[in-house]
């Protein structure tokens, strides 16, 4: 599957340095990366996916394996035969599974707050399917979406996250493939079994967010086998979205990441 991809990059490309390709989490888009595309973009190609079923890509069946060959798929695509890939969450997982199933597209890999296992977005299992069962009127603004959305999330931002995938107006109607996404919870939250043997053996980066808990101990295992090479940075003060909570922190971190490539 071709999915959507949101491209910037630097006026005058020298050819010298990576694409730098970002895959975002579950119920989020492209789009969300744009902070640091817009940085990026000075020096690097940059190319900000819509993984299957969100933004502006198609919708159809999930799972690890199936998201890594869309992009993939979208890469080639695109020209790109060798970029540095940035996932957060379900992204993260997403980029993984390409690393591992294609090691030869993923130059060095960056993994935002999420392990290869089982976990992420805690709420997603219930709150995918009760999202699925919400009932539009006629017609929808921000301020009644979000009303209607509070019935069935309490946080803030977690709505705000949620509003970018409502089409307002009259018919509204949700962008995403809410459920097909509701449909594929197991497999979102979970993570499959890899064969022993097969590792991505480039330069690996996990950043953990202090207060989040999805890269935790336990963890260290699988990854020190699936990413012989990884290290693990964490920035303090920042939960699971750890990019939005920490922007500036997170990009000095990135940019060291990709020094010179």
């Amino acid at each position: 599957m071709l999915l959507h991809a949101l491209e910037r990059g630097p006026e005058n490309p020298s050819g010298n340095h990576l694409p730098v390709v970002f895959i975002h989490g579950l119920f989020g888009r492209g789009r969300n990366f744009g902070f640091f595309q817009r940085r990026l973009s000075e020096s690097h190609r940059t190319i900000a996916l819509d993984l299957r079923n969100h933004g502006e890509s198609p919708h159809g069946p999930m799972d690890y394996p199936t998201m890594a060959d869309d992009v993939y798929e979208t890469l080639n695509h695109l020209g790109i035969q060798s970029a540095i890939i940035v996932g957060h969450s379900m992204g993260g997982k997403t980029g993984m599974m390409l690393a591992l199933r294609h090691p030869e597209m993923v130059a060095k890999l960056l993994v935002a707050d999420i392990a290869p296992g089982e976990g992420g977005f805690a709420q997603g299992h219930d709150l995918a399917a009760k999202l699925a069962a919400l009932h539009f009127p006629a017609s929808l603004n921000r301020t009644e979406a979000d009303a209607l959305l509070a019935t069935v999330i309490r946080e803030p931002e977690v709505r705000n996250l949620m509003l970018q995938n409502v089409e307002l107006g009259e018919h509204p109607h949700w962008q995403i493939g809410i459920n097909e996404i509701a449909a594929a919870m197991p497999q979102i939250v979970g993570w499959p079994e890899i064969p022993e043997g097969e590792t991505y053996d480039g330069p690996t980066l996990f950043v953990a967010g202090q207060r989040s808990h999805y890269i935790a101990p336990e963890n260290y295992s699988t990854m020190k086998r699936l990413f012989p090479h990884y290290t693990l940075k964490t920035i303090e003060g920042a939960g699971h979205w750890v990019h939005a909570e920490k922007p500036n922190e997170f990009y000095e971190i990135l940019s060291e990441f990709i020094g010179e490539s």
